[in-house]
């Protein structure tokens, strides 16, 4: 029962990696509230839990409109009176919006993909951090970004705004943990690799990038599961990681470190 007694709010909470961390911080013994645009989703999910004893509820969000994300932070603090941890994981592929290489990437491509990622990503921030500011203790933020915020992808993996969206997001939250360190606010990144969830279908059912897997990610030569990213996401929002800010954790079974 490592986050006992703890709040948390968990965005992107209807599937994939956001689902599997609100199973493991409800199996852990976190109070959460879970946010998706997805209503149906945060439906099994909040099933999944209860299932299991765990105590969790939903508020459907759009994390890319700030009165929608005030309004739901608003409601998880009227039921838990403080938030303990934020694991901002609302996110998407921009490529049905024109996301693309550079010179081809569309305008409402490179807008959309930084709304849905690094805006949402922004005003979850936003929020936790003004909560946590008034809390003696502080908090744990956590969020996800990926490993094409760190390395330049190939034309297996062209698509440029999500890259800058995913960069944004560490550079954010390094700035985050330095300014509100004194605070006592831990600010951290998770960039993963390739994880077998719904957003990566295309890069599952494509047998050019199953081949690479081998060379991509060689710890395993296989996709990660959301549970690994879970499990991360965990460790920085339990007591475990209190010395630990700014730090950008890498879960890409050894992508980076080629």
């Amino acid at each position: 029962m490592r986050l006992e007694g703890k709040t948390a709010v968990i965005s992107g909470a209807g599937s994939g990696i956001g689902r599997a961390s609100a199973v493991a911080f409800a199996r852990e013994g976190a109070r959460a509230a879970l946010l998706d645009i997805n209503a149906e989703g945060l439906r099994e999910t909040i099933a999944t839990i209860a299932a299991a004893g765990g105590s969790a509820f939903s508020i459907e969000t759009d994390m890319t409109r700030q009165d929608a994300v005030e309004s739901a932070f608003a409601e998880a603090l009227r039921q838990f009176g403080r938030l303990d941890i934020v694991f901002n994981v609302a996110g998407a592929s921009g490529r049905r919006w024109g996301d693309g290489p550079v010179a081809e990437c569309t305008l409402e491509g490179w807008q959309r993909t930084l709304d849905v990622n690094l805006t949402s990503a922004f005003l979850g921030s936003q929020c936790a951090v003004r909560q946590m500011l008034q809390q003696p203790e502080g908090g744990s933020l956590i969020n996800l970004s990926s490993v094409l915020g760190m390395v330049g992808g190939d034309a297996d993996f062209g698509t440029h705004a999500y890259a800058a969206a995913k960069a944004g997001i560490i550079g954010l939250t390094r700035a985050i943990a330095s300014y509100y360190a004194p605070d006592k606010i831990r600010a951290n990144v998770i960039s993963p690799g390739l994880i077998a969830t719904g957003m990566s279908k295309r890069a599952q059912s494509n047998e050019t990038i199953r081949a690479r897997l081998p060379q991509l990610q060689p710890l395993t030569g296989d996709f990660g599961a959301p549970e690994d990213i879970a499990l991360a996401a965990l460790y920085l929002g339990s007591d475990e990681s209190r010395f630990t800010t700014g730090a950008v954790l890498t879960v890409d079974g050894g992508w980076t470190a080629r």
